[in-house]
């Protein structure tokens, strides 16, 4: 065992035995802490484990025979290390601020609640502990009045712009949690940093593939939703039928001639239908009130929807014919307008009763022809036509009726492109000539919105396709235009037309006297008179009613 050290001469007994033989006032834990330790460091113990202990007066008593309690006490011994500078050249520095929570050693963060939560009491023992450790000391307090606390270090500051600046630290023991705080140009720094960032485009400096899903992200097809509202499919379904009534009358006959049940009836029912003649007869027979004013028409004409609007009222002691404009694919507006009480045609113009017409062959069509003999159609020959505006009425001789015809047809129908209005008019002179001859007088009306129905092929971009079609018009007097628009459920493919509005606006009438024999003169003059009432109805209501148009009216042929 090593030989003890020899401990200091002015050195104070820590035990309390020893300080009350030697008529010492006692001493306490914290006095004990702020001693000044002896020279050599080892506070008067001899070993690991302190079993000799030297006293004030360097006499050895022994662990074993000693009855009171001996404290060990850590000091924390300052080293004499230079401390290191608060300002650094090379180095920004930061503003520190207190946290509203202190820290320190002994008692850790201090989160004592202010005040005790409801319907419980504090105990007392932890009270008192807890005031015992808030109070400071005596000594404390007279070391503080003494001056004997080391004062807090000021703040550094730095006296350039735009600086963060740390506080120093005060004590060494850790007491204090210090925040920082930045100034309030930092953020705006660091937002232009990243502004004047370099960016590298695709090409520059990397290349990619292609985005995976990009094209179901942009589909051309777009699907309808499921809670789509009850009225608007049953339009769809109403439009549906009307788009696809040819096919569905061909298909059920086709579908009772496959029965020899039906035979015995089919085959009188053929020969009727091709001995017929209730389609030219003018005595519109098969018309029924009942069929034209069902409720399923209006689903009809709000699928789009359709309006008809008067410029002038039309008094029931004349005759008239109605030229529709435009053809359009499937003349949708014509048929709500004239064919049905849907657009209330017989409230606008009491007492006129009206029969759109037709090409014949649509009459040969088994059941078809039925529908449409019910629904008020009549066919566009010659004689139909006079038949039509010389019989019937309140004198027999066709006073208060009316026709309507299409007068672009089918030519008219390939030059059908939405907001665009062309018309095939210009050699288009029939209508004026039955017009003279029966003493009907001529009523333009102007279709706003039925091109837009439908889209089809640019006769310049397809010259070959547009050729067919004409050879097809010539040979068998219609064509097939080649068209598309949207589907039952959804809204880029099919043969349903789109929902785009149309307004169907009856001009004024041109009177016309009646000759049996009509003179080219009279007959170009009244069609001049025609085209500019057309192009009057036009420039009147191309801004309320066409506001999308790519192009103005343009009457060709």
């Amino acid at each position: 065992m090593a030989a003890p050290s020899a401990a200091p001469h002015n050195a104070e007994p820590a035990l309390p035995d020893e300080r009350k033989k030697q008529q010492l006032p006692p001493k306490s834990y914290a006095d004990a802490v702020e001693q000044e330790p002896p020279a050599n460091g080892t506070n008067g113990t001899n070993d690991a484990n302190g079993t000799n202990v030297t006293n004030g007066n360097g006499t050895e008593h022994d662990d074993s025979k000693q009855t009171g309690h001996m404290a060990s006490v850590l000091r924390i011994v300052d080293t004499g290390a230079p401390e290191t500078k608060d300002k650094q050249e090379g180095r920004p520095q930061f503003e520190r601020q207190e946290s509203k929570h202190e820290y320190s050693a002994a008692k850790g963060l201090d989160d004592t609640p202010r005040t005790p939560p409801r319907n419980k009491h504090r105990k007392t023992g932890s009270k008192s502990s807890n005031s015992s450790q808030d109070k400071p000391s005596a000594d404390e307090k007279e070391s503080k009045s003494n001056g004997s606390d080391k004062p807090k270090k000021p703040k550094a500051k730095d006296h350039r712009k735009d600086t963060t600046v740390f506080e120093t630290v005060g004590e060494q023991n850790g007491s204090k949690l210090i925040s920082v705080k930045t100034t309030g140009t930092y953020e705006k720094q660091i937002q232009k940093d990243q502004k004047e960032a370099p960016k590298y485009e695709i090409g520059e400096g990397i290349t990619s593939g292609k985005k995976p899903g990009q094209r179901w992200e942009r589909s051309a097809i777009r699907f309808a939703p499921l809670n789509v509202p009850l009225h608007r499919r049953l339009q769809t379904l109403v439009v549906l039928f009307h788009t696809l009534c040819i096919a569905i009358c061909v298909s059920a006959f086709c579908f009772l001639c496959a029965i020899p049940l039906f035979w015995p009836l089919l085959i009188p029912y053929m020969i009727y239908c091709m001995s017929s003649k209730a389609s030219t007869s003018g005595t519109m027979s098969h018309r029924s009130e009942f069929l034209r004013s069902l409720p399923v028409w209006s689903l009809f004409a709000s699928y789009f929807p359709a309006r008809l609007h008067r410029t002038q009222e039309l008094p029931p002691t004349r005759k008239y014919i109605f030229g529709y404009h435009p053809h359009g694919i499937i003349s949708m507006g014509a048929f709500a307008a004239f064919s049905t009480e849907a657009l209330g045609f017989s409230q606008l113009f009491p007492g006129i009763k009206n029969a759109l017409l037709t090409l014949d062959s649509n009459f040969r069509i088994p059941i078809y022809r039925d529908y449409a003999l019910a629904m008020g159609l009549a066919s566009v020959s010659k004689e139909s036509c006079e038949n039509l505006l010389s019989r019937g009425g309140p004198n027999k001789e066709g006073m208060g009726r009316a026709i309507t015809i299409v007068v672009g047809g089918a030519r008219e129908s390939l030059d059908a492109q939405p907001y665009q209005l062309r018309l095939v008019l210009k050699r288009r002179k029939g209508f004026v000539k039955m017009a003279i001859r029966t003493g009907a007088d001529l009523v333009p009306v102007l279709a706003f919105g039925e091109n837009d129905l439908y889209d089809q092929f640019q006769p310049d971009s397809h010259p070959k396709i547009h050729k067919f079609q004409l050879i097809v018009k010539k040979l068998l007097g219609f064509t097939i235009p080649l068209f598309h628009a949207r589907g039952v459920f959804n809204y880029d493919v099919g043969l349903m037309p789109y929902r785009r509005p149309m307004n169907i606006v009856v001009g004024r009438p041109i009177r016309v006297v009646q000759s049996p024999h009509p003179d080219q003169e009279d007959i170009d003059r009244v069609h001049e008179r025609y085209i500019q009432e057309l192009e009057r109805i036009w420039e009147a209501w191309k801004d309320d009613f066409a506001p999308n148009r790519k192009e103005e009216l343009q009457v060709l042929e």
